[in-house]
């Protein structure tokens, strides 16, 4: 189990009427800044990527797979989608407690998001002109050369920045991770709050991080959908 960071600076001073205290949030800022990096993004990209990767696999399944077999891997995929990110990290928590809490959230957050990228996979996969497809049979192409080297690249290019936003949107939930006592960044800075009775301070800066984080790639994801529109 991963504890939660602790803080041994000392409590601040009490300061009437001052809302905002420097030389504190310059003190706590390095352990705030190191939960971020060790944990909040190190969940966000490792499911990131696990998301991508089983979010393909189940768009592919679901077109190639006998009806029967379509239907059961769509009803999974829509329980997850449907259930709550925090009973699932909670079921597996409790469920699997020989099991690292960071490796659940790894595995929860990767499926969880799996889930809403198949159908942004599928609907790129939709897109691709039906010719493309006859061409493929018209060159004899094995399904596996089809999938690499037509479908799936031209199937990528519409759904990019989508995947994009549904990272962004993990990195946001990262937070959750508290109820498996995971010691993120929103995590350490409530326990900082918690030890000095400053708030402000941390919540304010974990706030600040989060938004140097996320802002500047959902500005990257709008012009790589600007630029992939223009090159279609």
């Amino acid at each position: 189990m991963i504890p939660v960071v602790p803080f041994t600076a000392e409590p601040a001073p009490e300061t009437t009427g001052n809302v905002w205290d420097w030389d504190f949030a310059i003190e706590i800022f390095s352990d705030i800044l190191a939960a971020f990096l060790q944990v909040t993004l190190l969940v966000t990209v490792v499911s990131t990527v696990i998301a991508a990767v089983l979010g393909l696999v189940i768009a592919i399944l679901l077109r190639v797979l006998p009806r029967p077999l379509a239907f059961v891997v769509r009803w999974v995929a829509n329980f997850i989608r449907m259930t709550p990110l925090v009973v699932q990290l909670l079921v597996l928590y409790y469920g699997f407690t020989w099991m690292d809490p960071l490796t659940i959230g790894f595995i929860v957050f990767g499926i969880h998001y799996a889930t809403y990228m198949s159908e942004v996979y599928r609907a790129g996969i939709d897109s691709v002109p039906k010719g493309q497809w006859e061409a493929t049979k018209a060159l004899s192409m094995s399904a596996g050369r089809t999938w690499r080297r037509v479908i799936i690249p031209q199937a990528l290019r519409s759904t990019i920045p989508s995947l994009g936003n549904y990272a962004i949107s993990m990195f946001k939930d990262t937070p959750f991770l508290f109820v498996i006592s995971v010691a993120e960044m929103v995590r350490v800075a409530q326990t900082i709050g918690a030890q000095t009775f400053r708030y402000t301070e941390a919540i304010t800066i974990a706030g600040l991080i989060f938004l140097a984080a996320s802002y500047p790639t959902a500005l990257l994801i709008n012009r790589l959908e600007k630029r992939l529109a223009y090159a279609k």
